[in-house]
């Protein structure tokens, strides 16, 4: 059974930093393509960030230049620095790891950027 979950979400104050965590147990996420997500107060889920096996990324226009996708094969983790948050950032963030037709998603985390 394959189980992905999220962390290091929580309140931070504008302009500040937050690196969010998404390891994964029964798999290896060095396999898999795996994106973070995040859907905003009344809003649909978007796409933030995605990585591949060969680290390759791509950004949506929100996150390119403040926010970085990497990931720890040893630690079996993908990371998401988030730098110069914006009350805009608040959302829940989701991690979702594919391959193929496989898919798995993470319970999410809650960022709140307020002052």
């Amino acid at each position: 059974q394959v189980l992905v979950v999220e962390s290091g979400g929580g309140l931070v104050q504008p302009g500040g930093s937050m690196r969010l965590s998404c390891t994964a147990s029964g798999t290896r996420l060095n396999i898999y393509n795996v994106a973070w997500y995040r859907q905003p107060p009344g809003k649909q889920r978007e796409l933030v960030a995605e990585i591949t096996p060969m680290r390759f990324t791509n950004y949506t226009d929100a996150a390119k230049g403040r926010f970085t996708i990497s990931r720890d094969n040893a630690k079996n983790t993908v990371y998401l620095q988030m730098n110069g948050l914006k009350p805009e950032d608040t959302a829940v963030y989701y991690c979702r790891s594919s391959l193929g037709r496989n898919e798995f998603w993470g319970q999410g985390t809650q960022v709140t950027v307020s002052s």
